[in-house]
């Protein structure tokens, strides 16, 4: 079809199109002020959702998700899972550590990077201690680790303490050592403690844990199938290792029974805030372990 031709510049436009192109512009404006209205704050070095006074409160939501029972759910765009309090208490992890993560990122993954790629996956793990300033201080040493002697020392992005308190050790976009085949691409959450099952029942560091999964798993579209115990790790779809004799490592915190009962946790704060959980868990077993 032919374009239609321009009106003359000199040409005054007809009274009629002149309001049509207010309500364009009084429309648009209001399309703006909506999709503005989420904008997130800097959290940790990367972008998170915009923490209000309610979203303190784990019982609470934000102003979007407030409606009367029986309602219909918000729009999709206006869905998301209230950021729990988070103390920031940034290990060190200056150029000399940045530079071995790069070292390990290589070696292990075939990437040349000290930042997360994605991530796709949040792992849960137990400390096998029973403070956070013992957790803290272990990861903040930059030394080789014990287990495996290597380089840069171990870390996770977040540690839970027994009494529900959650600290942010590392920006998000920071790669931590503590999982290995996943760390390229996983988030790691310590809970202070020595057994799934000690954990499990300390309600407030269980729930606090969950909340603060579930809000990672919404801000970076995790599938609540993607949230593994570290003893999981070998049934990961995204598990990579290219050093053969760690390929098979794996640790014995949060087994699979005990991450069912977390992640049907992790899914009902997502449904209750209307967020897709996406995917359930299913094993994608590692070939030859």
């Amino acid at each position: 079809m032919p374009a239609s031709p321009r009106p003359s510049p000199s040409r005054p436009r007809p009274r009629a199109a002149a309001a049509l192109g207010v309500v364009a512009a009084v429309a648009f404006v209001a399309v703006v002020v909506v999709v503005a209205r989420p904008l997130r704050a800097v959290v940790g070095g990367v972008a998170a959702p915009r923490r209000t006074a309610a979203s303190t409160s784990p019982a609470s939501t934000t102003g979007y998700f407030r409606h009367a029972p029986g309602a219909p759910p918000p729009p999709m765009m206006l869905r998301s899972v209230p950021r729990p309090t988070i103390v920031w208490k940034p290990i060190p992890f200056g150029d000399k550590r940045k530079r071995e993560t790069v070292a390990y990122a290589r070696l292990h993954y075939g990437i040349s990077s000290w930042q997360i790629t994605g991530p796709h996956v949040i792992v849960e793990h137990f400390t096998a201690s029973s403070t956070m300033p013992s957790a803290w201080n272990t990861f903040a040493r930059d030394v080789p680790d014990p287990e495996l002697h290597s380089l840069p020392a171990t870390c996770a992005q977040f540690i839970v303490d027994r009494a529900g308190r959650i600290y942010q050790l590392a920006p998000l976009n920071v790669m931590c050592r503590h999982t290995v085949g996943l760390n390229w691409t996983a988030i790691g959450i310590e809970m202070v403690g020595t057994s799934d099952r000690q954990i499990m029942s300390d309600p407030a560091e269980l729930h606090a844990a969950m909340r603060l999964t579930a809000w990672l798993a919404w801000r970076f579209h995790v599938a609540v199938g993607n949230v593994i115990g570290h003893n999981e790790s070998l049934d990961s779809p995204y598990h990579r290792e290219h050093v053969a004799a760690w390929r098979c490592q794996t640790h014995g915190d949060w087994r699979h029974a005990d991450m069912q009962v977390f992640r049907a946790g992790v899914r009902g704060i997502l449904q209750a805030h209307h967020v897709p959980a996406g995917a359930p868990w299913r094993a994608h077993p590692v070939p030859g372990c």
